[in-house]
């Protein structure tokens, strides 16, 4: 076996957890600040080593940075401001060392400890621009910017000690993985090349062979599905579900592929491009050296083109920073006259009555009147566990 993929930006993993006890009389005494869902989730995502080498939270001027060249001043490339914004201005200052508080837990725990460097005060155009750059508008019909403009106006940087990774190792003790325990699983079982997949959904026919045509033409030993864990917008199936949905697939339809079904506390953003970026930071630090890049990729509604988040890749040179590889795919379908899921750029001689398609909404509309979707579309097993679900 060739030597694992290195993270991105160090040799070797550099997390960053406490080594002052939590229940100690120096933790309790401290000033708190109680996280909101981006930051908890950011937390979560440096301690269990997917935003390697990153330390803490990001200044203004950091973010800035990111927002504007892709990179941190220090010249890391980096495709997302990781923040900590508020609302009200704290009661603390620059230089102390604070609690930050877990709320989505019982008792809200300390989760983490931060040495406070700054507290910056930002104006709506600060916010706005940040927005622009980051999802590509600032229409607050797109659930990443609408989420954005909640968070305040007052920032928090600083460099962080991390207790634990929040209630994600508790709800899904199965699935959810840090990237070093994903490392470990790479080479105890020997794989060299390591394809992943991103979901947000759970997996239909098109992402089942789109993921074993990935597979297949980069001559891959394992593929790991990696399912993001954390919070989606209103109305996307919750991620217990989605685990359900995941594993029963794998279990029925993957006995030729050596698979490892995965997740991370990650809550989405919806910043298409960007965030497939960082998708590929996310995967180079478990240890993949591929990841499959589709159609609108970490997009919503029709804010993206469908290949803006595979032609970034190349119009930023990202090989130059970056080690994974991008597999990039086109739109799938289930051909009538092949008889499977076919790329479909890679296809003469079909029209489109040629072959099976079903809308999201219509998808949505069968499974929650309990009528099964065509198995052409859905799995018939899969089919069973959303039919539940939309009839629960």
């Amino acid at each position: 076996m060739k030597t694992l993929i290195k993270p991105h930006g160090t040799a070797s993993l550099q997390v960053p957890l406490a080594k002052t006890p939590r229940e100690s009389d120096k933790v309790k005494n401290l000033p708190t600040l109680i996280l909101n869902d981006p930051a908890l989730s950011n937390v979560v995502m440096i301690g269990s080593g997917y935003f390697n080498p990153l330390e803490g939270f990001m200044s203004f001027g950091e973010a800035k940075s990111v927002c504007q060249t892709y990179r941190l001043p220090d010249g890391l490339f980096w495709p997302v401001p990781i923040i900590n914004l508020v609302q009200s201005k704290p009661d603390f200052e620059s230089g102390q060392k604070i609690a930050l508080l877990d709320p989505t837990r019982d008792n809200k725990p300390c989760i983490a400890l931060m040495d406070v460097s700054d507290i910056e005060t930002l104006s709506d155009k600060d916010i706005d621009e940040m927005i622009i750059r980051v999802f590509g508008t600032n229409d607050s019909s797109h659930p990443g910017v609408k989420k954005f403009r909640t968070l305040g106006n007052f920032l928090i940087s600083g460099k962080l000690e991390i207790f634990d990774l929040g209630s994600f190792p508790r709800d899904y003790p199965d699935t959810f993985r840090t990237a070093q325990q994903i490392r470990e699983h790479i080479v105890n079982s020997g794989w060299d090349k390591v394809v992943a997949f991103q979901t947000r959904n759970p997996m239909h026919r098109a992402h089942e062979a789109l993921c074993k045509l990935a597979v297949d033409r980069i001559g891959a030993d394992g593929l790991i599905i990696h399912m993001l864990l954390g919070k989606l917008k209103d109305g996307d199936i919750p991620a217990g579900v989605r685990d359900d949905c995941i594993k029963t697939m794998v279990d029925c339809y993957f006995n030729e592929i050596p698979v490892l079904v995965s997740g991370y506390g990650f809550d989405m953003l919806y910043a298409g491009p960007r965030e497939a970026l960082l998708h590929a930071i996310i995967r180079q630090n478990m240890g993949a050296t591929h990841l499959i890049v589709g159609r609108d990729h970490a997009g919503v509604g029709s804010f993206y083109g469908a290949f803006e988040a595979q032609e970034i890749f190349d119009e930023l040179q990202v090989s130059n920073d970056l080690s994974i590889k991008i597999f990039n795919a086109d739109h799938t379908a289930y051909s009538k006259k092949l008889g499977r899921v076919v790329i479909l750029n890679e296809v003469d001689g079909h029209v489109p009555d040629d072959f099976v398609t079903l809308s999201g909404t219509n998808l949505r509309a069968l499974l929650g009147k309990g009528e099964m979707p065509p198995k052409e579309i859905v799995r018939p097993e899969v089919a069973e566990i959303l039919m539940n679900f939309y009839q629960s």
